[in-house]
């Protein structure tokens, strides 16, 4: 009698890839434990093994999917450039390419999900620490801008905070296609406003 051969599990960075994939191609709703072991040959039952709950799961894809934004972002900020054009790189990367993107359609599930009684904590700081690594890149944007006479004098903490609010909004109108609000039309009321908060009054 021959032993079975086992088929190794993917690892788990395949596994989160597919998850993005199956929410880009067919919607979040469509990804189930059943139907991403179905994708990867798996059981949902060794899925479980992996991730112990569908909510850990959405969290590590979404944390895998702002680890590649994260390495995206470095490299536009480290791009030789005025600190204007990479605050519109940084700008054009934050905002939703349109309706359903995958990755915030996964955000805001993953955020409203964080909302239950039953939200662990840890899973809070862990998504809270997604948020400040944008926030220190755009502060420190900013404050380099500042220095260099580029932009007006601002507290880059305080203007960071507030654009983030501004772009979260209409990156969240964009995401869930509200009618007027398309990427285009965001990213010229976006422009709009650094000009006038910006560079306002520059000699």
């Amino acid at each position: 009698m021959t032993a079975r051969r086992r088929t190794p599990a993917p690892p788990r960075e395949q596994l989160l890839a597919a998850a993005m994939a199956m929410i880009a191609e067919r919607g979040l709703e469509k990804l189930t434990m059943a139907a991403l072991g179905r994708e990867v040959g798996m059981s949902s039952g060794h899925l479980l093994y992996y991730f112990r709950t569908k909510d850990e799961l959405l969290l590590q894809a979404l944390e895998w999917s702002e680890g590649r934004l994260g390495a995206e972002r470095g490299r536009l900020l480290a791009h030789g450039g005025t600190a204007r054009e990479r605050l519109d790189a940084y700008v054009d990367l934050y905002v939703p390419d349109g309706h359903r993107d995958p990755h915030w359609t996964l955000w805001l599930e993953v955020w409203n999900r964080s909302q239950s009684a039953a939200a662990e904590s840890a899973a809070r700081d862990r998504q809270a620490a997604i948020e400040g690594v944008w926030h220190r890149d755009l502060v420190a944007l900013i404050a380099e801008g500042v220095s260099r006479a580029e932009f007006r004098r601002v507290d880059p903490d305080r203007y960071a905070t507030r654009l983030r609010a501004l772009l979260d909004g209409f990156s969240i109108h964009v995401a869930i296609g509200l009618r007027g609000t398309d990427r285009a039309q965001v990213l010229g009321h976006v422009r709009e406003f650094l000009d006038e908060s910006l560079l306002a009054d520059l000699p």
